[in-house]
């Protein structure tokens, strides 16, 4: 008989039989592929370089390195989770490849820059500039330019200025939001058409100094510096305006001096309530996510940077400013109370939690490392060496906005 006569069932099992009867090579190379829902990257912000690590196996990977000024700097990931997009604070954007471990592009498009965002699509990545002010958008996988869009408004004293960009994000449809420090605005830039358009939202609030979208896109909340409360947009409802909330938190107290602002970027939405770090207070804000009205203040260690939510949103992991910036502390979202006080090292700077939210790894600056706990327990499970570590990403923000 043939091969040609064999039933078409067992002669395709026999052709996948042959094809796996290659050179001994071959299982070591096929061992090499991997997926990339287990990576992430540490920036080294003292060295201009990453850590590529493995969230399963808690390891180092790799070093890439001639990444800039990373001092601020923030990742965001392709939509298959294979390349990290770098923002630095020289205004340099790099596209690294997660599984060469290569740097495929970069620019230097701006003088100082805060962060940027990928579009819902993954075509566009744009970029906040503080100098000069404005938005600057670009192809992802070439990262030509796409678009430039100065962030000019008009000055008390009648002059055309431009002011830094502050807290953009993606948002669904191919838009981008981001707030005006200088101008107390907040643009909506639409990137679904030929050519993009903005739809400005002014009197906002003084010093819209931080911003963030919640998981579903609906509503993107601006931090104040220059004044208590937030400002709120429901892009669902954009014709509506710009909504004031919590105006009232803190008044007629007295302001601690701030020494770091905090993240409303690492704000937390759990058991119905957002989790919200207070300027100038040692305090956890806890706000009504129906209407968005305050209904507790919780008495924390120091003055919140960063309050984040685990997966399941059971409990909330807060880090702080100096001098309080050795410990971090877990909050119970049932209970609201502080749970456990954790000393990681010397100025933790930033925490990101596993997909599922089993293990968070948080980076201590001073102390030349990242520690691994099971949130479960609060033990230790690694201890990793990392030059001046600052941000975590892993690669599922890939698929969540905002992130």
């Amino acid at each position: 008989m043939t091969l040609n006569a064999l039933p078409p069932l067992l002669f395709a099992s026999l052709l996948a039989l042959l094809a796996g009867c290659q050179s001994p090579g071959a299982p070591a190379e096929r061992a090499a592929l991997r997926g990339t829902g287990d990576l992430g990257v540490v920036v080294e912000r003292a060295t201009g370089s990453l850590l590529l690590v493995d969230t399963t196996e808690q390891a180092v990977l790799d070093r890439i390195e001639g990444l800039g000024d990373l001092s601020h700097a923030s990742v965001k990931f392709s939509r298959d989770g294979r390349h990290a997009f770098v923002f630095g604070r020289d205004g340099g954007l790099s596209r690294v490849d997660l599984l060469t471990g290569e740097v495929t592009a970069r620019v230097m498009q701006a003088g100082n820059s805060i962060g940027g965002a990928i579009s819902q699509d993954g075509r566009l990545v744009a970029v906040a500039n503080y100098a000069p002010g404005g938005v600057r958008v670009f192809d992802s996988e070439t990262l030509a330019p796409v678009a430039e869009i100065p962030a000019t408004y008009r000055a008390e004293d009648g002059s055309r200025q431009r002011a830094k960009v502050v807290g953009l994000v993606d948002a669904p449809g191919n838009r981008f939001v981001y707030s005006l420090f200088d101008a107390g605005e907040i643009r909506l830039l639409d990137m679904s058409g030929e050519s993009p358009t903005e739809r400005r939202f002014t009197a906002i609030g003084e010093q819209p100094y931080d911003a963030l979208i919640d998981p579903t896109g609906r509503y993107y909340l601006a931090g104040l510096f220059g004044e208590d409360g937030l400002a709120l947009l429901d892009l669902w409802h954009p014709e509506r305006g710009v909504q004031r909330i919590l105006p009232d938190y803190g008044r007629g107290e007295e302001r601690l001096p701030v020494y770091k602002m905090p993240h409303l970027e690492g704000w937390a939405l759990a058991n119905g309530s957002a989790w919200l770090p207070a300027v100038g207070r040692h305090e956890v804000l806890v706000a009504d996510e129906a209407d968005w009205t305050l209904v507790d203040r919780i008495a924390v260690q120091g003055q919140p940077v960063f309050v984040m939510s685990r997966p399941d949103e059971r409990q909330v992991w807060v880090n702080f400013a100096h001098p309080d910036n050795d410990v971090v502390q877990v909050i119970d979202t049932e209970s609201r109370e502080v749970v456990s006080t954790l000393s990681p090292g010397e100025a933790v700077l930033h925490m990101e939690f596993t997909p599922r939210g089993e293990h968070v790894w948080i980076s201590a600056r001073d102390s030349d490392r990242v520690r691994v706990y099971d949130t479960r327990t609060f033990e230790v499970l690694a201890e990793l060496a990392s030059e001046s570590p600052s941000g975590i990403f892993f690669t599922d923000r890939a698929h969540r906005i905002g992130l």
